[in-house]
C-alpha cells in the first residue's frame, strides 16, 4: 500500500503544475492526502460515490473519481474543479496513483521474495519460478551486505540506502529486523575487494553527521554467481558481523574473507574452548596478565615476532623486551619467539575473547 506521504507528494506536485486542488479519500471516508483545508466536508459525498456504479461524478462543484487497483476500488479522488480541465487533471491523477499502486505492489512482492530467499524459505524450483515472474535476473553476480544501525533515530535509513543504489534494478535493499538492513548488491567481473569495501564506505557516508556513524557496522559475504546462492552470502555476512565484533572491534567494515582464524574459533563449542585454555594455561586465563605484559604481547604479534622493531615501537631497550619475554615463558611455558608457541598463545587470546563475548550474550 502507498504511504500517505507518497500520496501527499503526488498531489502537491500535480497542484504545483495544474493549480487545481486535489484530495484522496479512503473507503471509510478518511482524508489520506489533500491540497486544501476544507476537504473533510466532502467525506460523506465520497462515501456515497464509492457505493455508486459510476466511475466519475460531479457533486457540489467538484469532480469525484474512483481509483482502482487490479479492478479493486482503493480510493476516491476529488478534483476541486468541474471544468474540462478539472476532469482531465483528475483522470491524470487517477492514472498516476494507479501506476504508483502497481509499482509499490511489485516492490513489495520483490521485497518479500528477497526476504524469503535470504532466510532459505523457498524451494529451489520456487526460487527460479518466482524470480522469472518478478523479472529478477537469476544468473547475476551479487554480494550481500548487512548494515547494522540504530534505526530508531531517523527511521528512513532503509530509504536512504534504496535511494543510493536505486538506479540499478538488480540491487535490492530490505530489512529483516529492527536493527539490520540487508543490501543484495549486483557486482561486475571488474569489481574487486577494494570496490566491495568502497560500496560499504559509501553506505557509511550516508550517515555522517547524524552523531552515531561510528556505530554503523557493515559486513559482507563472498560474491555469488547464481540467485540460489544469495542466502549463502547472507549467512557469511552474518558471521562476519558477529566475528568482527569479537576480534576486530576497531573496524566498522568487515568482509567474510578477512575473518581468518577468527572464523574457525567462532564455530568452536564453548566446552572445547574451556578445555583448551585449561590444558595450555592450567586454568589461568591468558588475558589476566598485567597491562604492560599484554601491551608487549600484542605489539610483538603486530610486528610479526620481530624483537628489534617491537622494542623500538615500545620505546624500550631490546634487552628489556627479551627480559619480559623470558618472564612470560617462565609463567606460561610458552616462548613467543618460537613460532609454534606464538601461534598457541595468539589462538588462546582469541579463544578467551570469544568466550567472554558469548558469556556477555547470555546476560
Amino acid at each position: 500500500m502507498i504511504s500517505n506521504q507518497i500520496l501527499q507528494n503526488t498531489l502537491d506536485g500535480l497542484k504545483g503544475i495544474t493549480r487545481i486542488d486535489l484530495c484522496v479519500i479512503d473507503l471509510d471516508g478518511k482524508i489520506l492526502a489533500t491540497t486544501f483545508s476544507e476537504a473533510e466536508q466532502y467525506s460523506g459525498a465520497a462515501l456515497e460515490f464509492s457505493q455508486s456504479p459510476a466511475d466519475s461524478q460531479t457533486v457540489s462543484g467538484c469532480l469525484f473519481f474512483k481509483v482502482f487497483d487490479d479492478h479493486q476500488l482503493e480510493y476516491v479522488l476529488l478534483a476541486k474543479n468541474e471544468s474540462d480541465d478539472g476532469y482531465m487533471i483528475g483522470k491524470i491523477a487517477c492514472f498516476q496513483i494507479q501506476n504508483l499502486l502497481v509499482a509499490y505492489k511489485e516492490r513489495f512482492n520483490k521485497d518479500n521474495f528477497i526476504k524469503n530467499l535470504l532466510l532459505d524459505n523457498l524451494l529451489l524450483v520456487d526460487i527460479y519460478n518466482r524470480a522469472k515472474k518478478l523479472h529478477i535476473d537469476t544468473e547475476c553476480s551479487r554480494v550481500v551486505y548487512i548494515i547494522e544501525i540504530n534505526r530508531e533515530k531517523e527511521g528512513n535509513e532503509l530509504e536512504k540506502i534504496r535511494t543510493l543504489f536505486g538506479g540499478k534494478s538488480k540491487d535490492f535493499a530490505t530489512a529483516v529486523d529492527e536493527k539490520n538492513i540487508i543490501l543484495v548488491k549486483e557486482v561486475t567481473d571488474e569489481d574487486d575487494m577494494d570496490q566491495l569495501y568502497k560500496n560499504a564506505e559509501s553506505i557509511i557516508s550516508l550517515f555522517k553527521g547524524r552523531g552515531d556513524d561510528k556505530d554503523v557496522h557493515i559486513a559482507f559475504g563472498t560474491v555469488v554467481g547464481d540467485i540460489r546462492e544469495v542466502s549463502r552470502s547472507y549467512k557469511e555476512a552474518k558471521m562476519a558481523l558477529d566475528v568482527g565484533k569479537i576480534f576486530f572491534e576497531e573496524r566498522n567494515i568487515i568482509a567474510y574473507q578477512a575473518l581468518g582464524i577468527g572464523r574457525l574459533i567462532y564455530q568452536l563449542p564453548i566446552p572445547l574452548c574451556k578445555m583448551f585454555i585449561k590444558e595450555i594455561f592450567d586454568g589461568k586465563s591468558p588475558d589476566e596478565f598485567d597491562e604492560e605484559t599484554l601491551t608487549t604481547i600484542n605489539k610483538f604479534f603486530e610486528n610479526s615476532l620481530n624483537v628489534s622493531e617491537t622494542s623500538r615501537q615500545l620505546y624500550i631497550h631490546r634487552n628489556t623486551l627479551v627480559y619480559r619475554l623470558d618472564k612470560l615463558q617462565k609463567s606460561t611455558g610458552l616462548d613467543l619467539r618460537v613460532f609454534e608457541d606464538a601461534i598457541t598463545f595468539k589462538i588462546a587470546l582469541m579463544v578467551v575473547k570469544y568466550m567472554k563475548y558469548m558469556e556477555s550474550l547470555d546476560y
